[in-house]
């Protein structure tokens, strides 16, 4: 108990330093935070937040606490409960870096706002949501960091309100991700009902849990991690501004789905139908994102496909239940995943918002940091022996071979790790290397500290950042494997076939002759025709069936038929019975007469 209580107050500490910047305007008028203050914050956090991490790595203490009990039904309670343990303590420093450095590179990225005081105060209220959910020991704890980075990336990718595609994109997320919180809140109701606690550690159960709430957690981190079928939004993002993409769409908000599933993950192994579905939808996300990522020319569009590539890839290793090894990637991954970000959007400020790889070129000349640190990243992302992505990405596809698991899900696996070299590469050379393509007056400066230190920053953790998470701690359920040779090394393999792909590529560019188009060359530039079947097909086909409900059902059956139409009607019945009557005989009058008289009579 007393090797948990220093870690636990350290991470208390850690917890109001962030929250500086927000409570103390709010205490004193006088008060006021400006970005340099708040990345200062952050900084001061992640120092502190070193201590209980150290303190874990040497003494390994993991601990619940509990704060504030709500009880708002008799036999139902919950608990502000917070989980120390090898997640939250890892992850913690980790995000906490990351938004450091981008917090110091938005500082010149977004020096020409005018509201960049309130900029900085949406991006420390996304920090907050993260580790909150990280955190965590309680369901409903989980949920509100859950909703709290989902409603802090909707106002921050529609942060250029006067962009059209900005708000469009804010909108998808938004509403992607409330199809995922469906599946969340569907699967709370279930644990509520059926083990009378939201506290994930009682929630647990050696019995094998039903299909139904585990697909609910499935769903939600469909929708939060960007895997297929709800993929579409992340790639949209890229329209909010650069530093919002490196914070929430490659190192925090995007990996808490898989978080989700990592922390659920005792029931989740249950049910080997789950960890089947999560292997599959994994391996087809990760193959799906890499073939769009071939062809893209926006520079950031090619990073997030990227990203929900490597998401795939967290998936997949959930599906093989080794949720260490996931959580291992999403350390490792957060690193050159910013960096790359943080590249990108020093090249775009530098070519005066030009984001198209073709009409890029040299630029190894004009911005030797960013571009050497761009090339680090991209190393670092196709799993190149001894950077960071290599510890987790190669251990994950080493376990993929040796598992008696799904063989169609370990092809496409590795035909993704294969693309993601071809399109690494391929942004490489054409953004860095052959002749100038851009315009002859570029403003290029990366003089600035704010540029350089945070991409230098990162660029150490893409290379370290591996090497010391291993060191210390190793993912404990992976079993000692022995493998041949050629198994053992598929991953490079693999990964070298892609770089001789992309680089064949690249020469034959500049002698083919270009094939008449179809629609099955078009597949990955149109982005699988996903968007298109999705995005008309449903809305036209939901449109019509609302129009024929409206005016077929309502319009026709209940205002027509039983309004004017079924009066007129009923009136022309009565009118043709009375005309029926009126034959010009005094035998039908006088017994129309003796039956009114009778029916009066019967009445008195």
């Amino acid at each position: 108990m007393e090797h948990a209580l220093l870690p636990n107050t350290s991470i208390l500490l850690t917890f109001a330093i962030i929250l500086m910047p927000i409570l103390l305007p709010l205490m004193s008028k006088n008060l006021s935070n400006s970005p340099a203050t708040i990345t200062h914050t952050v900084k001061i956090a992640f120092l502190t937040s070193l201590v209980p991490m150290t303190l874990f790595m040497y003494l390994g203490p993991e601990s619940i606490t509990s704060h504030l009990e709500w009880k708002f039904i008799m036999n139902f309670k919950i608990p502000i409960s917070l989980k120390m343990d090898q997640y939250s303590l890892m992850f913690l420093p980790v995000a906490l870096l990351v938004t450091w450095s981008i917090l110091q590179f938005a500082t010149w990225y977004m020096n020409t706002e005018p509201y960049i005081t309130k900029f900085f105060f949406y991006l420390l209220l996304s920090l907050i949501a993260m580790p909150t959910l990280t955190i965590a020991n309680n369901m409903f704890l989980l949920f509100i960091g859950w909703e709290g980075v989902g409603i802090m990336s909707f106002l921050l990718i529609g942060w250029w309100q006067g962009r059209a595609e900005a708000n469009t994109a804010a909108l998808q997320a938004v509403l992607y991700n409330r199809i995922g919180d469906i599946g969340l809140i569907l699967s709370m109701a279930w644990l509520a009902s059926t083990t009378n606690t939201w506290e994930i550690q009682q929630t647990t159960s050696t019995t094998q849990t039903p299909i139904l709430p585990l697909l609910g957690l499935i769903l939600a981190a469909t929708g939060k991690s960007a895997q297929f079928g709800l993929h579409p939004w992340l790639p949209a993002a890229m329209e909010g501004p650069t530093p919002v993409s490196a914070l929430l769409h490659s190192s925090t908000m995007v990996v808490a789905g898989i978080f989700l599933l990592i922390r659920t993950h005792p029931l989740l192994a249950t049910n080997q139908t789950a960890l089947t579905l999560c292997l599959c939808l994994g391996a087809l996300s990760t193959l799906f994102a890499a073939t769009c990522a071939l062809t893209q020319n926006d520079i950031k569009k090619i990073i997030a496909f990227s990203t929900s590539s490597q998401l795939g890839l967290m998936m997949v290793t959930i599906g093989l239940n080794l949720p260490q090894l996931a959580f291992l990637h999403i350390s490792t991954h957060a690193f050159f995943k910013a960096m790359l970000l943080l590249c990108s959007g020093s090249i775009i400020h530098s070519l005066n918002g030009e984001q198209d790889i073709r009409k890029m070129g040299c630029l190894q000349k004009i911005l030797p940091t960013t571009t050497s640190c761009l090339t680090i990243g991209n190393l670092a992302l196709m799993g190149t022996p001894f950077l960071a992505g290599f510890y987790s990405k190669d251990l994950i596809i080493e376990n993929l071979n040796t598992s008696y698991l799904n063989t169609w899900a370990l092809l496409l696996t590795l035909l993704a790790t294969s693309f993601t070299a071809t399109y690494t590469l391929r942004m490489t050379l054409l953004v860095q290397t052959g002749f100038t393509r851009t315009p002859s007056i570029t403003p290029a400066n990366e003089n600035d500290q704010a540029v350089t230190a945070p991409i230098t920053r990162l660029a150490l953790g893409s290379i370290m950042a591996g090497l010391i998470i291993t060191s210390y701690i190793l993912p404990t359920k992976t079993p000692p494997m022995t493998m041949p040779t050629t198994t053992k090394t598929a991953a490079i393999i693999i990964t070298i076939l892609g770089a001789i792909l992309a680089l064949e590529l690249s020469n034959m560019t500049h002698m083919l002759t270009h094939p008449k188009q179809n629609s099955l060359l078009n597949f990955s530039s149109s982005l699988g025709f996903f968007n298109p079947l999705t995005h008309r097909l449903s809305s036209t086909g939901l449109l019509l069936s609302g129009q024929k409900i409206a005016s077929h059902l309502i319009d026709l059956s209940w205002y027509k038929k039983m309004g004017p139409e079924g009066l007129a009607d009923l009136q022309l019945m009565a009118a043709k019975t009375s005309i029926n009557l009126h034959t010009g005989l005094i035998k039908a009058y006088l017994e129309s007469f003796a039956l009114s008289i009778l029916i009066i009579l019967s009445l008195h």
